[in-house]
């Protein structure tokens, strides 16, 4: 394809040989011909590295266990593309994927990155599983397109504005976080645009378990991401910390002493009642698009997952911000 941009891309992975041969296979059915794809393993303990070398792609190694921003900054260093597009090892991109990014990036000189989201039909079937991957690709597909920050499960960069920034923080993450996040905000700051592709979509095929969602959500996700916002101050209201969100989560937060004093003064159910509306109302969207999508019993479900969801991530913020104003730092 001449004049057409050369796309490195790079797929980081620890120990992912039960997902690497499908995401291998689905990259080797691109329409689009030019680029190559550059596997970092995390010293895996399996046979990652052999899936890598039999799918005929080069593999590299990181010297010591150090988390996938360290192997996509190791993989960017070989990469011989001007857009490196970071896909995760348990994601599988559609045929026209590789084809949709470098158009995004023909059609817009100024554009720094781009990214999308999991498509609507994950590959593993339990509930937990099908509820973290819907909810992930509503929020993406709600989102503003003029973007704030960056995912790198299916998301690429101008190779030239990742090394002037610095590429990913591996020291500060040095396991699965929210280093793509930080990445986007750094990105921003320096006055390069990101554009959210909705229709750039891939399958997730991670399975999903309520330990596992609760350990990623909190220990991986909401920590580092409310101390990242109070050190830098970051206010966006884009994604999942849209308005709505913020006032869910302050409403479930009331929820626990309402239910508390319906125990001694029945007047408190009818708060109770009120407070289950508002939150309803406010995510009507969400279930809606569930209940379209899965019907009435798995919509109920999910909505249960969602109050959880907002207490565990407001009260993490809320005891992060606590220790920020009596230490002084978060």
């Amino acid at each position: 394809m001449q004049g057409a941009r050369f796309i490195s891309v790079i797929v980081p992975v620890f120990n992912g040989a039960q997902c690497l041969r499908q995401c291998l296979a689905a990259l080797a059915e691109s329409s689009y011909q030019h680029y190559e794809v550059i596997v970092v393993d995390d010293c895996s303990t399996d046979n990652t590295a052999e899936i890598g070398r039999a799918a005929r792609v080069s593999v590299l190694q990181t010297a010591s266990r150090s988390g996938p921003a360290s192997a996509r900054n190791l993989g960017v260093q070989h990469a011989r593309g001007d857009i490196v597009l970071f896909v995760d090892a348990d994601v599988v991109v559609r045929p026209d994927t590789l084809a949709r990014v470098a158009a995004q990036f023909e059609m817009n000189p100024d554009l720094a990155a781009v990214f999308g989201s999991y498509d609507d039909d994950p590959s593993a079937k339990n509930f937990i599983s099908q509820y973290k991957n819907l909810f992930h690709h509503f929020v993406h597909q709600r989102s503003n397109t003029e973007a704030t920050t960056f995912w790198a499960g299916c998301g690429a960069v101008d190779r030239k504005v990742f090394l002037e920034v610095g590429g990913f923080d591996a020291l500060r993450y040095d396991k699965p976080s929210i280093e793509d996040i930080e990445l986007g905000y750094r990105i921003r700051r320096q006055g390069y645009r990101i554009l959210l592709d909705k229709a750039l979509q891939a399958k997730h095929l991670k399975e999903w378990r309520l330990a596992s969602l609760l350990r990623a959500d909190i220990l991986c996700r909401a920590i580092p991401w409310t101390k990242l916002m109070l050190e830098r101050r970051e206010n966006t209201n884009d994604l999942n910390l849209k308005t709505s969100d913020r006032i869910s989560g302050v409403l479930v937060a009331l929820l626990i002493p309402t239910v508390l004093a319906a125990l001694l003064w029945q007047a408190f159910f009818y708060l109770i009642g009120v407070i289950l509306a508002v939150i309803i109302i406010l995510n009507a969207t969400l279930y809606r698009y569930l209940l379209r999508r899965k019907g009435p019993f798995f919509t109920l479900r999910a909505f249960f997952m969602h109050i959880l969801y907002y207490f565990y991530s407001g009260t993490t913020f809320v005891l992060c911000s606590c220790w920020y104003l009596v230490f002084g730092k978060p």
